[in-house]
C-alpha cells in the first residue's frame, strides 16, 4: 500500500494499471487499496499544482504565524478550524519553535492579504501575535521544482 500511495502522491495521473505494474499487483487489487485509502481518510484528495507564474493569473501568497493562547481542554484545534473555514486560507499547521500555528494564505493584492490578517486573523479571540512574510518566488513546492534547467519537474537531477 506505501508504494501506492508513494506513487499517487508524485503522479496522482497514474491509472490503477499503471500503478498495478509498477508495484507488481493486480489491477483490482489496486483498485482496491484506492478505494479503502479514500474511504478511510488516507487519501484526502487530489490536487494539481500549476506554476501560477506562467499565467495572466495575479495573485499573492503569504506565510503568516500565528502565537496562540491555547484553549482549556481544546489546545489550539478549535482556533485553528476556525482559521480552517476561511476562503483565502490554503492550509494551517500547528508548529514548534516560536510560533504556534503556521497559516498559509492566497490574495489578490498585497492589501487584500493585509487586510485579512490585520481584520480578520489578528482580531480573533486566542490569536496573541501575528508575523506576515510574503512569497516572492516559488522554487519548490510539494516536491517539484519551478523553472530549473538542471532538474526535471519532479525535482530529479538530469
Amino acid at each position: 500500500m506505501e508504494t501506492i500511495l508513494k506513487l499517487l502522491e508524485s503522479n496522482a495521473h497514474l491509472t490503477p494499471a499503471q500503478l498495478a505494474v509498477m508495484c507488481d499487483k493486480s489491477e483490482e487489487e489496486v483498485k482496491k487499496i484506492i478505494a479503502e485509502c479514500e474511504e478511510n481518510g488516507t487519501i484526502v484528495g487530489y490536487k494539481t499544482l500549476i506554476d501560477w507564474d506562467k499565467t495572466d493569473r495575479a495573485y499573492v501568497n503569504a506565510m503568516i504565524e500565528l502565537k496562540v493562547s491555547p484553549q482549556k481542554d481544546l489546545g489550539f484545534d478549535r482556533i485553528a478550524e476556525t482559521i480552517c473555514l476561511h476562503p483565502e486560507v490554503q492550509s494551517v499547521h500547528l508548529m514548534s519553535g516560536g510560533y504556534d500555528l503556521l497559516v498559509v494564505i492566497e490574495g489578490k493584492t498585497l492589501k487584500e492579504i493585509s487586510d485579512f490578517v490585520f481584520n480578520r486573523l489578528a482580531t480573533m479571540d486566542g490569536i496573541v501575535s501575528t508575523s506576515t512574510h510574503f512569497i516572492l518566488k516559488k522554487y519548490k513546492d510539494k516536491g517539484v521544482i519551478y523553472n530549473s534547467s538542471d532538474e526535471d519537474k519532479r525535482g530529479n537531477i538530469l
